[in-house]
């Protein structure tokens, strides 16, 4: 499959000081891809700068071939989706609401949904298993069927390229389970990319293809999980102490964390 992202050489960050540096990657179409990494390395402001919320300091990164910053907005935001990590919603908007709202890339300016985006949005509802709260308030609702509905109003931009910020962090692991396993099935059961930054080792590793492991604003490696889930990268990158065992459901690595006070004093 062709490059569908390529990141070049890329600074960036909030201020003068890059948080990012000299980052390049690519991923095709189809793949899923896991960013981790130890607090402070630039996940999310990787993510920042391929939604273009943050502007490269040097470098570029192109989508389909084009340099995202050439890219009007409304025309990026038909084929790139964002979640973000926080999903809390001030307003008691409906379900449905919320999930059309990701029509408004495809409107025309003060143009009304048509039959058309209302039967999109049911079918991302149906996508995501929640066609039943379709006419309940978002602020009535447990996390995880919040979070639902934000990957629902995701879908409903019909993206080719899905971004996830950490979309796990604050799911009971059931929740956390339900909403990966949602993911891998509209990767594998519809082609689409996905990018997501996860904190959890062991959920990258079993359901990322491959993981970019970033360490003080640069990538530290690239490559399959087992290539990148070591001891000797987790604990060069996270300064902690791990065993690395396998999986014994999927043979994908699985990381156990070890207590300094049960580690061998010998240990190095």
């Amino acid at each position: 499959m062709g490059t569908l992202l390529k990141v070049e050489d890329v600074f960036g960050g909030y201020t003068k000081e890059a948080v990012l540096k000299r980052v390049s990657f690519e991923i095709s179409q189809g793949e899923f891809l896991g960013i981790i990494g130890p607090n402070g390395s630039g996940k999310s402001t990787l993510l920042r700068l391929m939604t273009r919320v943050l502007l490269p300091q040097k470098g570029k990164i192109l989508f389909e071939n084009k340099d995202i910053t050439k890219i009007k907005l409304k025309e990026l935001c038909r084929k790139i989706a964002f979640v973000p990590q926080d999903t809390l919603i001030n307003f008691s908007f409906s379900v449905e609401e919320i999930v059309l709202m990701g029509r408004i890339p495809h409107l025309k300016r003060l143009q009304l949904e048509t039959q058309k985006d209302f039967l999109i949005a049911q079918k991302s509802l149906s996508s995501t298993d929640i066609l039943h709260l379709n006419d309940k308030k978002i602020d009535q609702l447990s996390a995880g069927e919040r979070q639902r509905v934000i990957i629902a109003k995701a879908l409903a931009q019909e993206p080719i390229l899905l971004l996830l910020d950490e979309p796990t962090s604050h799911l009971d692991i059931g929740h956390q389970i339900q909403i990966l396993d949602l993911l891998k099935k509209l990767n594998q059961e519809e082609n689409l990319t996905v990018i997501i930054v996860l904190h959890d080792l062991n959920l990258a590793s079993e359901y990322c293809d491959r993981l970019i492991l970033l360490n003080e604003g640069k990538v530290f490696k690239d490559g399959t999980p087992l290539d990148v889930l070591t001891y000797q990268n987790i604990e060069a990158v996270y300064r902690t102490i791990v065993v690395v065992n396998k999986n014994p459901f999927s043979s994908k690595p699985y990381v156990v964390l070890v207590s300094k006070e049960r580690c061998p004093q010998n240990y190095s």
